[in-house]
């Protein structure tokens, strides 16, 4: 799902207040994270991501890896945080505009 820029601002003020809850750390991103992400997603629809400063990837590589794994769209890379959207089947909670 491709992201307008009206969508993106109006997800990144949404995303503002949310803390991480994700951490990447020098593991980078494997099976078991991107099925917890997926899940997560799932529930929340928007996320934010910490990359720790011991990760060996590129913060666009994780983000990428994270994104095409649980098909979900990249909001934001700002910092070492990632902001991750995607659509709930069950939990349907943000209309975008």
């Amino acid at each position: 799902m491709q992201l307008t820029g009206k969508q993106k601002r109006f997800l990144r003020s949404k995303a503002h207040h949310l803390n991480p809850i994700f951490q990447v750390g020098k593991d980078g991103v494997n099976e078991n994270m991107i099925k917890q992400v997926a899940e997560a997603l799932e529930r929340r629809e928007l996320l934010k991501i910490s990359i720790l400063q011991n990760c060996l990837e590129e913060k666009e590589d994780v983000a990428e890896a994270l994104a095409e794994g649980t098909d979900a769209s990249i909001v934001q890379i700002i910092g070492n945080t990632i902001v991750l959207y995607k659509e709930s089947e069950e939990h349907k909670e943000i209309i975008l505009p």
